[in-house]
């Protein structure tokens, strides 16, 4: 009999396996450890501290950032979750109609073209509206990361729809319940964990974003990432770990989350 092909017995395996690993994972590391330095170098350990924490903790700068940050991803998440619910709902709940795999790659579209170039179409629409209303407050900026998020939430949303047994829901029409009442009744209940997976991965896309934000922000208007861009640009010290390693946690944190949310049965 055949032995079961298994990739794991292929020679140099083990070897890939681990230089993968350790390029993928050694600059994080590295990242996190160097955020605890006293030193001022970003290369040269000179000893444990937390005094980079202590110092982006009482930054005016870091803390409007992050608070801008925090109200952007709270909002884009918020809104893009909801959009997302919609659109699976008319494409997983609906007869198939002429166009869906249309509808479904345009809803899908912020994932297929590069993000420089949404960044810049944003920046051209948005130039013109600022100029004809003269506002100019971080409402571009919550759309924009609206736009770019509702595809991170609607994956999720859609798989889990796909997933659900549908006798419930047939059953309850059978019965005359009204469409509203069967999906605050039966639907929602069991999309809850693909709704929260969703609004995660969105928050985590948006907090985490520098391109749209770079393009689309006013002056004043610096989120931590793009705050932690201008610091590159200038001089670089451990502050700069310490921020990234706490974004870092966030998302870990989030996407760990994430998955075991995705992993939840109906």
């Amino acid at each position: 009999m055949a032995k079961r092909f298994q990739i794991q017995q292929m020679p140099g395996f083990r070897t890939i396996a681990v230089v993968t690993f350790v390029l993928l994972y050694m600059p994080i590391f590295l990242l996190v450890i160097y955020s605890f330095n006293s030193g001022t170098s970003i290369a040269i350990w000179e000893g444990f501290s937390w005094r980079w924490y202590v110092s982006a903790w009482d930054n005016q700068q870091v803390q409007e950032a992050t608070f801008r940050s925090l109200v952007i991803a709270f909002w884009a998440s918020a809104i893009s979750t909801t959009l997302a619910v919609l659109a699976a709902l008319a494409t997983t709940r609906t007869r198939k109609f002429k166009g869906q795999s249309v509808v479904f790659a345009m809803i899908n579209q912020p994932l297929m073209v590069p993000e420089i170039v949404t960044a810049v179409a944003l920046l051209i629409f948005f130039a013109m509206i600022k100029v004809a209303t003269g506002y100019t407050g971080l409402m571009y900026l919550v759309i924009a990361h609206t736009a770019f998020c509702i595809p991170f939430a609607y994956l999720p949303i859609r798989a889990r729809l796909i997933g659900m047994d549908l006798a419930l829901e047939q059953a309850a029409a059978d019965l005359y319940a009204p469409p509203f009442r069967v999906f605050t009744r039966i639907t929602l209940p069991q999309l809850w964990p693909g709704i929260l997976a969703g609004a995660m991965l969105a928050f985590v896309i948006s907090l985490d974003d520098v391109v749209i934000t770079e393009f689309v922000k006013s002056a004043g208007q610096d989120t931590l990432p793009t705050y932690m861009l201008g610091q590159l640009r200038r001089v670089v010290t451990p502050e700069v770990n310490a921020i990234s390693t706490v974004l870092l946690g966030i998302s870990v944190t989030m996407v760990v989350a994430f998955t075991a949310l995705s992993k939840l049965k109906t």
